[in-house]
């Protein structure tokens, strides 16, 4: 399955693109992603428990399974509270 990995602050300057396409097995989840990132960049290691996943727009749990074509951010710490809002709103 193909998914579409987007990318910013830390995780864009460890690959130098703001986007990636990427083919994962089947079954893989948000966590099992970022172990896959962190493994080909130890210096976003620092960002993994605190990272949150957005996947299609709307904030997801770790365990969440990736589904062909989505569409998935990494969003590292950012300043103020987390809300509840969905991804860009």
């Amino acid at each position: 399955m193909t998914i579409t990995l987007k990318l910013f602050a830390a995780y864009q300057e460890a690959y130098g693109v703001s986007e990636l396409q990427l083919t994962l097995s089947p079954g893989t989840t948000a966590s099992q992603l970022l172990e896959q990132i962190v493994t080909q960049h130890p210096e976003l290691e620092q960002w993994r428990k605190v990272t949150k996943f957005g996947i299609n727009f709307n904030f997801a749990p770790p365990e969440t399974i990736l589904q062909d074509g989505d569409e998935v951010v990494l969003i590292p710490p950012v300043s103020g509270e987390w809300g509840s809002r969905g991804v860009g709103e």
